[in-house]
């Protein structure tokens, strides 16, 4: 998105160097994203809003959507495969080749609404393997868990009536994209953290509120769209989750596939920026997936 934005090439390179560092990388089974189809995005994107990205596209340099969401040449090529990852790993995961899959992958997706772009979303890749889920496989019960510090505004706005899917979301309250809400209702479980809420406030508030959820709903598959932006060291916002309250999550998210999902488990990556903390964080969940 340009010299200096936080939303930046490195952020896949620090995972890849850490798991490597970890000694991890090899012990993975690796697959190259398909291109997402048109048909795949109509599931959850209007097709006048697909047209509308196509034909802005800029030949050279960059376009702006919005102050924070700008596009190059290449951008659409990038969020298409990051799309397909979603849809892959779906296949991927409900056809028994792997138990669990994460898709490394940007642009992030979970704040691009069925027609709108922002928030460096451009196709909302979690909801696009969902909605996949549900087509292909005829799924009825899809848990969304979405721990970025923002709140995955796209998602809960695709799914909204949605009986099949519900979105467990958590984010600090106050911040980007100024939406969200509190408590539960029909399309799922929400908590809002103040700024300076640390792990443990985060801990006691999922074990109350989101885990009987899950429970009750007894979802077929888990997605997760994983940000990881709510760490102490990154700037983007004001919780203070340490390394060890992401491995926390991670084992929550597991026990809850396997409890309900025979372990399937989609995980998408969304934000984390300080790039010392996303590659630590992100190897490690990684890693926890593969039980390594």
């Amino acid at each position: 998105m340009g010299p200096a934005h936080p939303e930046c090439p490195q952020r896949l390179d620090v995972i890849t160097d850490m798991l490597m560092t970890l000694r991890v990388l090899d012990l993975l089974a690796h697959f190259e994203a398909p291109a997402v189809t048109r048909e795949q995005l109509l599931r959850v994107h209007e097709p006048g809003y697909l047209d509308y990205l196509e034909s802005i596209l800029p030949e050279n340099d960059y376009i702006n959507i919005d102050l924070d969401t700008r596009m190059n040449p290449k951008t659409l090529r990038a969020a298409t495969y990051a799309a397909g990852s979603a849809v892959m790993a779906t296949d991927l995961v409900m056809t028994g080749q792997a138990s669990n899959a994460f898709c490394s992958v940007r642009p992030p997706g979970h704040h691009a609404t069925s027609d709108t772009a922002m928030g460096f979303c451009f196709y909302n890749n979690v909801a696009v393997g969902a909605a996949h889920a549900i087509a292909e496989y005829g799924l009825e019960r899809i848990a969304i868990i979405d721990f970025d510090v923002h709140h995955g505004n796209g998602t809960d706005a695709i799914f909204t009536g949605n009986d099949k899917v519900k979105v467990f979301s958590l984010y600090q309250q106050g911040l980007f994209p100024f939406t969200g809400k509190e408590g539960a209702d029909g399309d799922g479980v929400y908590i809002p953290l103040p700024g300076g809420s640390g792990g443990n406030e985060m801990r006691v508030a999922v074990e109350e509120a989101w885990l009987p959820a899950i429970e009750a709903f007894q979802p077929e598959i888990v997605f997760v769209s994983a940000g990881f932006d709510a760490h102490l060291q990154d700037e983007m916002s004001d919780l203070h989750f340490s390394d060890a309250d992401y491995q926390w999550l991670t084992e929550k998210c597991m026990a809850a596939a396997q409890a309900h999902a025979k372990g399937r488990l989609v995980s998408v990556l969304e934000g984390g920026y300080d790039l010392d903390s996303l590659g630590r964080c992100t190897a490690a969940h990684i890693k926890q997936l593969a039980n390594l």
